[in-house]
């Protein structure tokens, strides 16, 4: 295969934005420009290669994030679109583990909105160098300005416009080039772009910021800052090159302009990609541990001649090749028909193809190597975040975490026999989604599927249909509450049973203790060795995990709690693995009840956007409704309402909210903490799931 770019050519981006900020309109106009389709498609017309899911050309949003390439200045840009919306979340949050840049788009309209933060946010976690880019700027309510003051209260203060629009009779006609002292002029269909002198209109108001551009610049070398303080006209391209290094370390951001409706702005874009976003020569390498050796740091360099590295990001199942294992090659190369090692599982597994994907069209080649993203067919036992590697020089990468589920249905078939072909699709679901989470109750025989939000579990049921040809019958959507005690507590379990010859025994003695909020579970052995076999730990432990899975006091999993054995007894003859696991399961159980228990919920992050005179119902509503407003901005004729809200109150809110706005209001929400219910309202709670027999006795 003839490799189509050198490494230090290469850029792999990803293109981040809140929903409905053109993303994907973006993302097309970035392939028209670079040839790599001859047509740029809509989004409102559903013919637009990255949004290919059916569920995603009927909705208008992407649900699912697709990979491509394509070719600028001798460049070779690896590029993933990621949704919008906060209900697919683990799109973003396992993209940003593969990506060395992104590229952010905001709304020249609605500025910095609630997933931009949160995206910007994991960007941060992650150190990405990044460029924004404020699209829609031929939107008639567009302001640029009114924009960078946003990202220097919501996001960072270190971003720096390189460019500024060019508006004619209201309309948006180009960019003034800040750093090379240039206008850029598109055409009416935005193909054809020309360059001017900078207006002289303009120049009073662009010739200051253009000054501010390049004292940013050059405070971050101070070899420039010094030629600056003497007067020297610094060459645009040392400017550049500076600003380049200033944008892989973090210290600026630069900020572009455009509209890619009408495709002006888009060279320019594609341009800031090769100039100011890193090669993965540029970034440090991957950090890594020796498997079986928790001590010892391994890592990789973005080099082809070093060992194998590379992380799966994403699985899907496609109807003609089967399984597709999405990875992003750190270092190392590997052919058709080769093996790769998988420590979390310790096997090897050969890989049977490898593809280039543009969506969902494949590409095949004949080999991979650092720098690549492909997908693999062949390594069916591989889970997302798996790090796959050199057999002789093992590595494990830092596992991707992604947000907990907060709404769940109960899911079932109206046929029985078609239960377990069920209970097969929503596994082959929940393996493609690390987010979506489904759990089966042997007792209750009930089948739940628990995500994101309503839109989340909408788009899972809808592929129950057709993919699967599936009928679910579906419940109406239910909170995933949590579990948790506020107290330390300690239990005594014992397990007794005489039946005739050998017998059961076992006596586990275990401390519960509160944590802090997202913690999860942890487990701790403190038990004396003489007293508490070492055998007999991991059952105990076993135990402990699936009660409070189960939970105790209405049936939903505990959390953010730390269990501590203490200590036990065992009879030489009587006790068995089976006779400690029952005993922790009843000492856990009673601990928790010991320990104060209590129920939590869900509670959301809601921005609220609607008609300024609509702002005091809403705040009213959000009032009624249990939330407590964080925050209220005016703009223009429109206001926008930040609260936090319990998810419970927030189910059936779309149609409030358009009733109270005429249709004009719109919200977006995502899981910001767990917080207790109120205790009138958890005993109503736990009274309803007892009458339903989801709490166990035992």
């Amino acid at each position: 295969m003839k490799k189509e770019a050198p490494i230090e050519n290469v850029r792999i981006i990803g293109i981040f934005a809140h929903v409905d900020a053109g993303k994907t309109t973006t993302s097309e106009a970035i392939l028209y420009h670079t040839g790599r389709i001859h047509r740029a498609g809509s989004v409102d017309e559903g013919n637009t290669q990255l949004d290919w899911m059916e569920q995603e050309r009927e909705r208008g949003i992407t649900i699912t994030s697709a990979a491509t390439a394509c070719h600028w200045r001798g460049h070779r840009i690896n590029l993933i679109d990621t949704p919008g919306h906060i209900d697919f979340t683990a799109e973003v949050v396992r993209s940003i583990r593969v990506i060395d840049g992104a590229v952010v788009l905001l709304c020249g309209v609605g500025g910095v909105e609630p997933q931009t933060e949160a995206v910007w946010r994991l960007s941060d976690r992650e150190r990405l160098p990044r460029i924004l880019f404020v699209n829609k700027l031929d939107r008639q309510e567009a302001d640029f300005q009114q924009v960078l003051g946003e990202v220097r209260e919501r996001l960072t203060p270190n971003g720096v416009p390189v460019q500024w629009p060019i508006y004619e009779d209201g309309a948006l006609v180009g960019l003034v080039d800040l750093l090379a002292w240039r206008a850029l002029l598109w055409d009416g269909d935005g193909d054809g772009l020309t360059e001017a002198p900078v207006p002289s209109h303009l120049e009073p108001q662009v010739a200051p910021l253009r000054e501010r551009l390049i004292d940013a610049i050059c405070e971050t070398d101070d070899a420039l800052l010094e030629q600056r303080l003497e007067g020297v006209d610094i060459d645009p391209a040392i400017l550049r090159h500076v600003l380049r290094r200033a944008t892989i370390d973090g210290r600026l951001v630069p900020i572009l302009a455009g509209a890619s409706r009408v495709r002006i702005g888009i060279q320019p874009l594609l341009d800031a990609i090769v100039d100011y976003l890193p090669a993965p020569v540029d970034m440090p390498p991957v950090i890594g541990v020796v498997p079986g050796d928790g001590e010892e740091i391994a890592e990789r360099p973005d080099d082809p001649d070093a060992p194998l590295c590379a992380v799966a990001f994403k699985i899907v199942t496609d109807r003609h090749v089967g399984h597709l294992t999405w990875v992003r090659v750190f270092s190392g190369r590997l052919k058709n028909g080769e093996s790769v090692y998988n420590p979390r599982t310790g096997e090897m597994e050969r890989v049977g193809r490898i593809y280039r994907m543009h969506a969902n069209h494949r590409e095949q080649v004949d080999r991979m190597e650092a720098s690549d993203v492909v997908a693999l067919v062949g390594v069916k036992s591989v889970v997302t975040g798996d790090t796959l590697c050199d057999p002789q020089h093992p590595i494990m990468l830092e596992r991707t975490r992604f947000p907990e589920p907060v709404v769940a249905v109960a899911v079932s078939t109206a046929s029985p026999k078609e239960r377990g072909k069920l209970r097969n699709a929503l596994r082959q679901l929940c393996r493609e989604d690390p987010t979506l989470v489904t759990r089966f109750d042997p007792e209750t025989q009930e089948l739940t599927l628990a995500g994101l939000g309503e839109l989340h579990l909408e788009v899972a049921i809808e592929l129950l249909r057709s993919r699967f040809d599936l009928d679910p019958v579906v419940s109406r959507p239910r909170v995933a509450y949590r579990e948790t005690v506020r107290r330390a507590a300690e239990a005594v379990g014992r397990y007794k049973k005489q039946t005739g010859g050998r017998g059961h025994f076992a006596e586990v003695v275990l401390r519960v203790e509160p944590l802090e909020q997202g913690a999860g579970v942890r487990f701790e052995n403190n038990a004396p060795p003489s007293e508490f076999p070492t055998d007999f730990v991991r059952p105990t432990e076993t135990g402990v995990l699936e009660a409070l899975e189960r939970g105790v006091i209405a049936g939903y999993p505990v959390t953010d709690v730390h269990v501590t054995l203490l200590g036990g007894r065992y009879h030489e003859v009587d006790s068995a693995a089976m006779d400690f696991q029952i005993a922790a399961s009843k000492a856990i159980r009673q601990a928790v009840t010991q320990g104060d228990p209590a129920l939590l919920e869900p509670v959301m992050a809601v921005s609220i956007s609607a008609p300024e005179e609509s702002i005091g119902t809403i705040v009213a509503s959000v009032g009624q409704r249990r939330g407590q407003v964080t925050k209220m901005q005016v703009r223009g004729r429109a206001g926008t309402v930040e609260a936090e809200v319990p998810l419970e109150e927030m189910f059936g809110y779309a149609t409030a909210l358009r009733s109270q706005t005429e249709g004009r209001g719109t919200f977006s929400m995502q899981f910001l903490r767990y917080e207790p219910v109120p205790e009138e309202m958890a005993a109503r709670i736990i009274a309803e799931r007892r009458a339903e027999g989801k709490i166990r006795q035992r």
